[in-house]
């Protein structure tokens, strides 16, 4: 059982107001902090309609809704948030001098034995620590987005973070149901990240060939191997095939493999088109407002009806 009571959230945006909501529904006391009063009223609505939905999925009670949001207060100071908090989790934009400011602050105006984690997906642990005097307690809480839904945070070490950092903040995020993994070297994108943009780039790759289009690729993810995923990991799956198997197969496909240390050209070039996905209605893919939306909808549904599974445990 964790120690700890009283949490802060730094920033109130995507990420923010969903991590305020996973310790409000565990009982925690939770200060969410944003500069922009009107973001900050948009996130407490945000998490009503989450909790609203969850629960007509049968995930929660829609009587403990109110009594969840009655535990998050919210202020536009970063000294008020941080006084008397025992955790404090971070989540302003991915900028490395915005959270080493942010940190600077935190590090000077909480108690001293607050614990300060940073939700960074790729930023160096180190890095946004660096500014900092009381560096052993800075430590990175990797959430995956949508927080509330996505059981993974990845603790991330980073060269000063103390043991005791690293177990309380693992012990934390288990006893609001969350499935957090140790990460002991702070390298960039971590664990996760690393692997999803390595089959990204590939993807990419694969289309800017000719080899398949980008439809033709997910598809290829959807209905094969993308299937065993949540049930077998990379690494088990090696195991299962054998090792012996799987190094034949890498004597001979590696070497055919994208591995540029650069962006893909034809990734820069859609950004310099202004062909930005979702948000503009042309990526690899064409988009009508319709289909976007779909598309989030899809997810949403598959991941709450993953959380309902009995052999679900986060």
């Amino acid at each position: 059982m964790s120690d700890i009571q009283n949490i802060a959230v730094i920033g109130a945006g995507l990420m923010g107001h969903g991590i305020a909501q996973i310790f409000a529904v565990r009982g925690y006391l939770v200060r969410l902090m944003d500069l922009d009063q009107d973001l900050l009223a948009e996130a407490l609505k945000k998490i009503r309609g989450n909790l609203t939905l969850m629960a007509e999925k049968g995930i929660g009670l829609q009587d403990d809704i109110d009594s969840a949001l009655s535990r998050i207060t919210t202020t536009r100071y970063m000294a008020e948030a941080a006084q008397g908090s025992q955790f404090v989790v971070e989540a302003v934009s991915e900028n490395l001098q915005l959270k080493q400011k942010v940190f600077k602050e935190l590090d000077s105006q909480s108690p001293p034995e607050t614990i300060l984690a940073t939700n960074t997906s790729v930023i160096s642990i180190t890095e946004i620590a660096s500014q900092s005097k009381s560096r052993s307690r800075i430590v990175g809480t990797h959430f995956w987005n949508p927080p509330y839904l996505i059981p993974l945070v990845e603790v991330i070490r980073g060269d000063e973070t103390s043991n005791d950092t690293m177990d309380r903040t693992f012990t934390l995020l288990q006893a609001v149901g969350k499935h957090p993994v140790r990460v002991q070297k702070d390298v960039p994108g971590f664990v996760g990240n690393r692997l999803q943009h390595a089959l990204w780039r590939e993807a990419i790759s694969i289309v800017e060939q000719g080899i398949a289009d980008a439809a033709t690729v997910d598809e290829c993810v959807r209905f094969g191997f993308g299937l065993r995923l949540p049930q077998l990991g990379p690494m088990e799956n090696i195991d299962m095939v054998g090792t012996d198997l799987t190094l034949a197969i890498h004597d001979y496909i590696l070497k055919h493999l994208d591995r540029t240390p650069v962006p893909s050209p034809l990734l820069r070039k859609k950004v310099e088109q202004g062909d930005f996905g979702f948000k503009t209605g042309k990526g690899f893919q064409d988009w009508s407002p319709e289909e976007a939306e779909q598309s989030r909808k899809q997810l949403q549904e598959y991941l709450l009806s993953v959380m309902k599974t009995p052999s679900f445990n986060p």
